[in-house]
């Protein structure tokens, strides 16, 4: 048995989209939402069995990890997130990068050297490397239009992983992933008028219309952030939202706090663009926080903390 474990973001996606491209198998698909990131729980594996985890953590999955090394399945990780001590066991092969300018489906492009590269120019579009992106895509002799296509097809793809629950997006991670599978290329996807693209491309408009209205609930030289009502298409939004701003004011961090059904919080913090450290450490300080450099979150920050969090982001910038 195989199992395909993959965050459920664009990056998550497409970076196993390249791996099924290059090489077709039969799978059992393990995904979520976008922060539904210790998936290697959800599966039970035996000594036959094969794993590949990508876009994931290692340092929140290695119980997970270590689990199915123990019970002798072999497992190939790609990820650029926080790692921790990566365990030193012959069946296990990682490719762990932490580079802020680099995401897992750029790795994978790597590693197979460049096969599918248009679709892993998109997934850097979609996890917000926007100069990484433009610079491959012009390497690559793409124009401006080609590149703004691959921009909007990574971000609609991003943009369907967000939400606190499977219900709030438009597709299941695994069925967008199946759909796009059928496109060896990412311009046949956004040709195609039936696929996922354009669906995602209506939905988007009308959730980025409802966030844009919202002002700032606290706005500094070094911090904006913004908070959006207990809603679907807040959840939906909040990530791609987050980079939007990122990117129109790349010496500020930003963040965007959903409320919870609970009265909490969740987090999307971007650091900014021309400074890309800390997002990570700064949300780890927080019980339910964690990410990467560049981006980061918390699944439930209390309200009684928002001074805290934002005490955190100005002094680390």
């Amino acid at each position: 048995m195989h199992f395909d474990v993959f965050n459920g973001d664009a990056d998550g996606i497409i970076a196993l989209l390249q791996l099924r491209l290059a090489e077709p198998k039969s799978s059992n698909l393990v995904t979520g939402v976008k922060r539904d990131i210790q998936l290697l729980d959800k599966i039970d594996t035996s000594a036959a069995d094969t794993v590949t985890v990508l876009d994931i953590s290692m340092e929140k999955n290695l119980a997970g990890l270590e689990k199915a090394l123990f019970s002798g399945a072999k497992v190939f990780y790609a990820d650029h997130h926080k790692s921790g001590l990566i365990p030193a066991h012959d069946s296990l092969e990682a490719h762990i990068d932490l580079d802020a300018n680099t995401c897992t489906a750029l790795i994978v492009d790597k590693l197979l050297t460049g096969r599918y590269h248009t679709w892993a120019i998109t997934a850097a579009y979609g996890d917000n490397l926007i100069a990484k992106a433009d610079e491959l895509a012009d390497v690559a002799g793409l124009s401006e239009e080609q590149k703004a296509k691959l921009k909007e097809l990574g971000t609609l793809i991003n943009y369907n992983g967000y939400g606190s629950q499977l219900d709030d997006l438009h597709f299941h991670p695994a069925d967008l992933f199946t759909a796009l599978l059928s496109y060896d290329d990412p311009f046949a996807v956004i040709a195609d008028q039936t696929s996922p693209f354009h669906l995602l491309r209506a939905a988007y408009q009308r959730d980025m219309e409802q966030a844009l209205a919202i002002d700032a609930l606290y706005h500094s030289e070094k911090l904006a952030l913004f908070e959006l009502p207990d809603l679907p298409s807040s959840r939906r939004i909040s990530g791609v939202y987050g980079n939007l701003l990122a990117n129109q004011a790349p010496d500020s961090a930003h963040a965007v706090l959903t409320e919870n059904r609970d009265g909490s919080y969740t987090v999307s913090l971007r650091a900014p663009l021309n400074n890309k450290q800390g997002a990570g450490d700064i949300c780890s300080q927080f019980a339910t926080g964690g990410g990467r450099a560049a981006a980061a979150g918390i699944n439930a920050l209390a309200k009684s903390q928002l001074e805290a969090f934002i005490a955190a982001v100005e002094a680390y910038y």
